[in-house]
């Protein structure tokens, strides 16, 4: 029989071929390759791991975080601290105040605090610029910069002449109320370093523009001299046990510090740098034992 013609398919494209499937010849095959996954340990490319991204600089105007040195460096950056200014400032407290007496200005004038404040501000001046002079020189270490810490010792120095100057004043307010010993001890500590705290933020911002080495004040720092200000009104506390004769039962500072009419000026001078070293010293060393690494202001 003949083959019947093929007849085509109205609904397919005349390009379609009716060719039956198994007749069709096969696609040509390409060749695959196994997945990065797949592919065996031999072939994998292998190389060094990359290093972990960089932290990004800190904004312009802004320090790096600082490194601490452990608690063992907060308590030699504490003695320093205590030999260069602390200690140094009660004695240019006292020493001014026999000054002020001296040219007969009484306790309760605005002349006498001026004077004490005065005092305060040359004794924490030349101390700490003398100090870092003298380790300079027996050291010869080229990372201390004396145009820096005779800036910083400018800023600190303002600081304690606020506080300097309010103490006698914030004293005589309290032991007028017929405060307790503990409740003059007390406010005295709160109100100077209530003022330490606001001459560093206020010589921050005048020093800040035509000293280099001031900081502005910031956040950060705003912190840092928070403590540090807490660790000054400790130092100014001890300094009302110098007074052995406003309630002299009481005072339990009295056998450590107390300054005892008939006392040599020099000797006494001496005994109120020791009052404020013992306050600060104090204080610091609680702060040195619990505040987290990084957080206290001699991190």
């Amino acid at each position: 029989k003949k083959a019947l013609p093929a007849v085509p398919d109205p609904l397919l494209p005349s390009s379609v071929s009716r060719t039956p499937s198994r007749l069709r010849p096969a696609p040509p095959s390409h060749p695959s390759f196994p997945r990065a996954d797949e592919r065996p340990s031999a072939l994998r490319l292998q190389g060094p791991p990359l290093p972990p991204p960089s932290p990004p600089p800190p904004p312009p105007g802004e320090n790096p975080p600082a490194t601490t040195g452990g608690i063992g460096a907060r308590f030699v950056s504490m003695a320093e601290v205590t030999v260069s200014k602390i200690f140094p400032a009660g004695f240019g407290w006292q020493s001014s105040s026999i000054v002020a007496e001296g040219m007969g200005f009484e306790a309760d004038t605005l002349n006498f605090a001026l004077t004490t404040g005065f005092g305060d501000f040359l004794g924490v001046l030349s101390g700490h610029t003398g100090y870092y002079a003298l380790k300079k020189a027996v050291t010869g270490s080229d990372d201390i910069n004396m145009a820096q810490e005779a800036q910083t010792g400018f800023l600190l120095a303002s600081a304690a002449f606020c506080s300097g100057a309010g103490w006698q004043p914030i004293v005589n307010v309290l032991q007028g109320m017929n405060l307790p010993f503990t409740g003059v001890f007390a406010g005295t500590w709160v109100g100077c370093g209530s003022l330490f705290y606001l001459g560093l933020r206020a010589g921050r911002t005048i020093y800040s523009g035509p000293m280099q080495y001031i900081e502005e004040p910031t956040y950060e720092n705003s912190k840092s001299d928070a403590s540090l200000s807490v660790a000054i009104g400790g130092a100014t506390a001890f300094f009302v046990g110098t007074d052995a004769a406003y309630l002299p039962e009481q005072n339990f500072l009295i056998n450590v510090v107390g300054i005892a009419d008939g006392t040599p000026d020099l000797t006494g001078c001496a005994i109120a740098g020791s009052s404020t070293a013992l306050g600060f010293a104090t204080c610091q060393t609680g702060f040195n034992l619990i505040f987290p690494a990084g957080k206290c202001w001699n991190d």
